[in-house]
């Protein structure tokens, strides 16, 4: 899939470049199976079957000269979950010369869940107790998800990700499950249910990969049991509906989503280093050690020094998950230097020992 900046494009020349393409595939060996606009921000995809990307940069330079500006590898079949089809829409309504006009943003609205690692659920609860509420959950979520229109994108067990067309619609779908749950007699520690909006491409190699890390990122901080909705989505919405149901959604400022996706970043690039201590996270974000405290405490209520700890913690239990290694090679690798602090704060955090952990996994 590709997107292109094509400011002050209408439907009628997107559907002219597309009619060109579909001349010259088979010189390169494409196969251009449908495309998507948004005339209002200047924005086209296509998404294209093709032997590699050179050839579809190719094809589009010799038909129409609109060589796009990212190129990335998709799966059809998530790009059909999120997005609804692979192929042209089959009500289209048809111009003069009878191209097919098809005027449909690829934008969606992207409603993403987290909850407790579960093996570590199934470490607090008993693994019949944790999967009969993991159950019970996802039994909720799929509901509303069919009532509201929203289509399953992705599973991965301790979390999931969904797409709209309607930021309304998915606002309606998160309150309805967040309510279920909070009512439920149960309660199911640390869930949390983001709502970002985005294109298909963006700076990320991955679909939808920048309006994912920002859900990812924004799942990170106090939400005290809120719905988080980014700016983008709060744009598309009337406020009114917003705020008579503020007390079950929390708002953030575009200020805080890039202040919030600039500290984790440089977490992100840094928490495996070991030097890489508050006074050189404050460096890195250009703030005194007082105003990085503020920002942290106000959106994480944990200091830079906790903050930084936690995530390593988080990072560390990924490496025990995926890869295995032993207690001695994950305190390195994650950015502690002892091996005995590290299973010290492994403890505190997570109730359990690392050594626990790595037993659960098998």
């Amino acid at each position: 899939m590709d997107i292109h900046n094509v400011p002050g494009a209408e439907a009628l020349d997107v559907a002219e470049a597309h009619r060109k393409d579909l001349l010259l595939q088979h010189e390169y060996g494409c196969k251009c199976m449908t495309y998507w606009i948004d005339e209002a921000k200047g924005l086209a995809f296509c998404l294209i079957e093709g032997p590699d990307k050179s050839a579809v940069e190719e094809m589009h330079r010799k038909s129409h000269g609109l060589v796009p500006s990212k190129l990335i590898e998709v799966k059809t079949e998530v790009v059909e979950s999120f997005l609804g089809r692979i192929q042209d829409p089959e009500e289209t309504e048809l111009s003069d010369t009878g191209l097919k006009l098809i005027n449909e943003s690829a934008s969606r609205i992207l409603l993403v869940t987290d909850i407790i690692d579960t093996v570590l659920l199934h470490h607090e609860l008993g693994v019949e107790k944790a999967n009969e509420l993991l159950y019970k959950q996802n039994s909720i979520i799929r509901k509303e998800l069919s009532i509201h229109g929203g289509s399953e994108v992705e599973y991965a067990g301790s979390g999931l990700i969904a797409s709209f067309a309607s930021a309304a619609k998915a606002i309606a779908c998160a309150l309805s499950i967040q309510k279920q749950l909070l009512n439920a007699d149960e309660n199911l520690t640390g869930f949390k249910i983001i709502i970002n909006a985005g294109e298909p491409v963006e700076k990320s190699d991955k679909l939808f990969g920048d309006t994912i890390q920002l859900a990812r990122y924004l799942s990170t901080i106090d939400n005290n049991n809120r719905v988080i909705i980014t700016s983008s989505v709060k744009e598309l919405v009337a406020r009114d509906y917003l705020q008579k149901e503020q007390n079950h959604f929390l708002t953030l400022s575009p200020q805080d989503e890039i202040l919030i996706e600039s500290i984790c970043n440089k977490l992100e690039q840094n928490w495996q280093e070991a030097d890489f201590t508050v006074t050189e996270f404050c460096k890195a974000m250009a703030m005194s050690n007082s105003q990085l405290y503020r920002k942290t405490m106000s959106l994480w209520n944990l200091s830079p020094n906790v903050l930084l700890k936690e995530y390593r913690l988080n990072k560390a239990k990924e490496l025990l998950k995926k890869q295995r290694f032993n207690i001695a090679q994950t305190t390195f690798d994650s950015g502690f230097s002892s091996p005995s602090y590290f299973t010290k704060c492994f403890k505190k955090k997570f109730n359990l020992l690392p050594a626990t952990y790595l037993n659960l996994l098998h």
